[in-house]
């Protein structure tokens, strides 16, 4: 609409207008934010700007039950069922019945992964070691019995002794500790900054490789790990690519190597989730920022905001479904030593703590 008025106005007209339809929308703003009917009376028929979540949610749940019925890749739901027996062994004290209303389902999806083939060693490994662990905890129950009999005849191999299972829950004092001083790590936390200028000298695979073996450590919802990082390693495409949102123009011309990370809401069966893809890849984007540093690279988080026609370019460049949402951008490099980076003051502590008594 924007592009279309300035065809037959002056820009100062365009701003001009621009500002009459804003105060017209913070006029009627009072009215229907009385209810959460009117709310969503007026995105339904006054604002679109969550139409493509609704519809990305919706196709989500239905990529969910896709998934579920017939895994070819993983399975979120069990990968999510799995981690929730993991939690079931770990309650102290531990309950002699436990994962009674879903063990069944458990294990019939472990039954479908198992027999597609649809899971790699590691994660099979992870799942049967878990599922070995709690039948052999586990009460006896009619549920639990028969959910057992289907493990042992899909699986038909010899169990491993208990104390011999590596990917089950273990102790914390089990856990080799870093030895990293407070300071060091605080250090490195101020050493990483948002760098937009890079030397023109190749990034190597391997050393993003590294950082997202550590990046795939972070903490992730009911360990759904529900994010890709789309790689463009060429500086042709990683400029191409870092010069779609908003905020790069200026500076994307120098990107060597540019990532997408991108959430998937086919791991979640209901919108009470919806968010989800935002904190857990979030998180891991922060650890595989922070391990570029110890390897001598600089990274620069890009924005990016729901704007449709970014996420319609974005989609298409990289051929997302509408299940899949861009959540940032990362530019990957080797800083120039004499580009300059922002100050950036940042809140203290008293700014952001906030003591509620009870």
């Amino acid at each position: 609409m924007r592009a279309l008025l300035k065809r037959f106005i002056s820009t100062e007209k365009v701003e001009q207008v621009k500002v009459l339809l804003e105060n017209m929308d913070r006029s009627v703003l009072p009215f229907f934010v009385k209810s959460r009917f009117l709310s969503s009376v007026y995105y339904c028929f006054f604002s679109r700007r969550f139409a493509r979540e609704h519809q990305s949610v919706l196709l989500g749940r239905i990529k969910y039950y896709e998934n579920s019925d017939a895994p070819e890749n993983s399975s979120v739901l069990l990968r999510r069922n799995i981690h929730r027996l993991e939690k079931g062994l770990i309650m102290r004290p531990q309950r002699e019945i436990f994962a009674a209303g879903y063990i069944t389902e458990t294990v019939t999806q472990f039954v479908k992964c198992y027999d597609a083939k649809a899971l790699n060693s590691e994660e099979e490994k992870w799942v049967k070691e878990v599922l070995q662990r709690y039948f052999s905890l586990v009460g006896s129950s009619a549920v639990i019995d028969k959910a057992k009999d289907l493990f042992i005849n899909t699986v038909n191999e010899q169990a491993v002794a208990d104390g011999q299972l590596a990917s089950v829950p273990y102790s914390q004092k089990d856990i080799v500790n870093a030895e990293i001083p407070f300071q060091q790590f605080k250090q490195l936390c101020i050493q990483r900054r948002s760098v937009r200028w890079f030397q023109d000298k190749p990034v190597p695979r391997e050393l993003i490789e590294n950082a997202l073996s550590v990046a795939t450590l972070a903490p992730s919802a009911c360990n759904r790990q529900p994010f890709e990082f789309y790689l463009f390693n060429d500086p042709e495409q990683a400029r191409e690519i870092g010069a779609i949102p908003m905020g790069t123009a200026g500076f994307s011309q120098n990107f060597q190597s540019v990532l997408v990370v991108v959430g998937d809401l086919a791991s979640y069966p209901y919108e009470r989730d919806r968010h989800v893809i935002y904190i857990d890849g979030s998180l891991a984007a922060m650890q595989f920022m922070l391990s570029l540093e110890t390897q001598g690279l600089s990274s620069c988080v890009i924005n990016w905001p729901d704007i449709e026609v970014f996420e319609k370019r974005m989609s298409k460049k990289l051929h997302l479904s509408d299940n899949q949402r861009p959540l940032m951008l990362i530019s990957v490099g080797y800083a120039d030593p004499e580009g300059k980076i922002p100050f950036s003051q940042k809140k203290s502590p008293s700014d952001l703590i906030k003591e509620v008594e009870l």
